[in-house]
């Protein structure tokens, strides 16, 4: 019989168009690999997320690409200064793992993988939160079951603790304007705030805060299809039109780095095809009939720049309830349950009551 150290378990991950297919062959004695969430501004940026999920395979442990996948699958995007290369489905935009310069050992995004059950995977640590400012999801899931998840920042005077700063901005009219951008800044532009037209829209005003119609409403996904498009267990989603962005954006998405990839009949996915950040969910049903040119839009709250901290808490309202929250706890059960235990005892600190609501647009 082989020794226990040696023996080893197959993972397999996909992405969601597929084009990214492989298996691990991780060591037994090593599972489950040790998952930690980080915060900080660079995974943010790359994946619209907020935040990453990652696991290191360990030294000299690669993938085993499935054939027709192979590594040319791949879009490698390189940071000045940084360790590692963040790699992305060249088709859907899914965020695959941070590879070593040599190319000789992935941390993976575990959120891509078949089985995340916790014989394989274990969520251990919240890492760099405060490059969140306000701590992002690091505030919201606190706990899995009885467990404090520690969360780790580094030392105030090392220089990866210093925070990308964002400023406020106003438009030409003189009203505030809030940026999204992704991290290499092929994606750029600024959103409004709702206007009157929207308000008095019969079906965009459901895009608008029931608290405070400055704000626009935004909620966490756990849908299969957002996990295995953007590379994490969960997206934020801001409900807006998107005649509210600027500079103008056309229906069809195709603006600076932008790409976007049909994911189904009518469904529009867009993500840079530079850095790989999911920017917009869009659907052919929400390009509303009528005057106005009205287009209902999910725009990735990780590439939103709101100079209070990643939750934009000055320009967004988010509900109690989560998104798909049945697929959610179908791949990832604790998590699922500490983040929907979380977000309700968040937004009522946040707004003063509970926002349970449901999106019908």
């Amino acid at each position: 019989m082989a020794d226990s150290s040696i023996e080893t378990k197959t993972l397999e991950a996909k992405c969601l168009c597929g084009s990214v297919h492989f298996t691990v062959d991780i060591p037994k004695a090593s599972l489950p690999l040790s998952l930690y969430l980080c915060h900080c501004s660079i995974c943010r940026f790359t994946t619209g997320a907020p935040c990453i999920f990652h696991a290191s395979l360990g030294e000299g442990i690669k993938p085993n690409f499935i054939a027709p996948s192979s590594e040319k699958s791949l879009t490698t995007y390189s940071i000045k200064g940084a360790d590692c290369t963040y790699d992305f489905c060249s088709t859907c935009g899914c965020h695959i793992a941070g590879v070593a310069l040599d190319r000789g050992e992935w941390t993976v995004a575990t959120s891509i993988f078949t089985d995340h059950g916790p014989d394989n995977f274990k969520l251990t640590s919240h890492t760099f939160s405060e490059s969140a400012k306000d701590k992002g999801l690091a505030q919201i899931l606190t706990h899995l079951g009885d467990q404090k998840l520690p969360d780790w920042n580094p030392p105030k005077d090392d220089p990866r603790a210093k925070i990308v700063e964002a400023k406020p901005e106003v438009g030409e009219d003189g009203q505030d304007r809030l940026r999204a951008e992704c991290h290499c800044g092929g994606v750029s532009f600024t959103i409004k705030r709702p206007t009157q037209e929207v308000l008095d829209h019969e079906i965009v005003r459901g895009c608008v805060s029931p608290i405070d119609p400055t704000k626009w409403i935004a909620s966490f996904d756990m849908c299969s299809d957002c996990r295995l498009s953007n590379g994490t267990h969960l997206v934020g989603w801001a409900f807006l039109p998107l005649n509210h962005c600027e500079p103008k954006i056309n229906s069809d998405l195709k603006f600076g780095t932008a790409k976007v990839y049909e994911s189904s009949p009518g469904v529009q996915r867009c993500f840079c095809g530079t850095c790989g950040a999911t920017i917009f969910y869009g659907n052919d049903p929400r390009k509303l009939q009528g005057p106005g040119n009205w287009q209902i839009m999910d725009l990735a709250t990780g590439i939103l720049r709101a100079p209070e901290g990643a939750m934009a808490e000055n320009w967004l309202t988010w509900r109690s309830n989560l998104a798909w929250t049945d697929s959610g706890k179908k791949f990832d059960t604790a998590f699922t349950d500490g983040l929907e235990k979380g977000m309700k005892e968040y937004v009522v600190k946040a707004s003063g009551k509970d926002v349970s609501l449901s999106i019908d647009f």
